[in-house]
């Protein structure tokens, strides 16, 4: 992904920013001090991706507040992740939240038209595993991405997998979300030629310890290229996924 200082450079190289204005962005402070928050304004400078707010004990006036900040610093697009209902409904109007409640994602401005290499696949081992597949369905969509939904395909009934083996080759990256026992993301590993990101879910009875259970079947997978995330990161899988799928080549 072409970080904003590329875009910067690019536009001096080519004549659409003066050298006047892109000292001027380049010498702004990186950070924002709003007394409870610092906002990061130079993460996608750093990363490619600026800062997303996490709305989880966040109050409505402190998410508006972050969010406004954002946008007064030209920051278009703006995602807002574990955004509960009812903190949705308490957001001014104007900051122009659009809401995903499935997700429990919110965010501001349009979704970008898919730049990355390939697709990225989502799927969940049952249909309660789906709150934290939209997670990372809509973070990857939000930077970039197409994203193919493949729910409820666990391994209680194979054939159900199987029956998507094309969209599973066609694959750059595919998320692997499952609670219970976690063994959606090693049969997954064990049919796929690109990266698997396992997302264990806090779904499952008792002996599930609240998805502990998923995490370590996860990580002790035999099957090589599965990498793990902690339980219910829908958001971190997304993301993630998004990094690989717009992988370039470096000189």
């Amino acid at each position: 992904m072409k970080t904003e200082v590329k875009e910067i450079l690019e536009g001096v190289r080519d004549g659409s920013v003066s050298v006047d204005d892109a000292l001027k962005k380049l010498k702004l402070a990186p950070y924002e001090d709003l007394g409870f928050a610092k906002i990061d304004m130079h993460r996608s400078v750093r990363q490619g991706a600026a800062e997303v707010i996490y709305g989880a004990g966040k109050t409505p006036e402190q998410i508006a507040a972050i969010a406004e900040r954002m946008k007064e610093r030209g920051q278009e697009r703006i995602l807002i992740t574990r955004l509960s209902e009812d903190k949705e409904e308490q957001l001014p109007p104007e900051i122009g939240v659009r809401y995903v409640a499935e997700a429990r994602i919110g965010f501001i401005g349009d979704m970008p038209v898919p730049n990355g290499i390939g697709k990225i696949v989502v799927a969940t081992g049952g249909t309660s595993d789906i709150p934290v597949a939209e997670e990372a369905a809509v973070t990857a969509e939000f930077f970039g991405n197409r994203v193919v939904r493949l729910y409820d395909v666990g391994v209680a009934g194979l054939h159900r997998l199987l029956a998507h083996l094309d969209e599973i080759a066609e694959a750059s990256v595919i998320i692997a979300i499952a609670g219970m026992e976690g063994a959606l993301a090693s049969v997954i590993g064990g049919l796929a030629d690109c990266p698997v990101i396992a997302v264990p879910t806090s779904v499952g009875y008792g002996a599930s310890f609240e998805g502990l259970s998923a995490l370590l079947s996860m990580l002790n997978s035999c099957a090589s290229g599965v990498s793990v995330v902690n339980i219910d990161n829908g958001f971190g899988a997304g993301y993630l996924a998004s990094m690989i799928n717009h992988m370039e080549v470096r000189p």
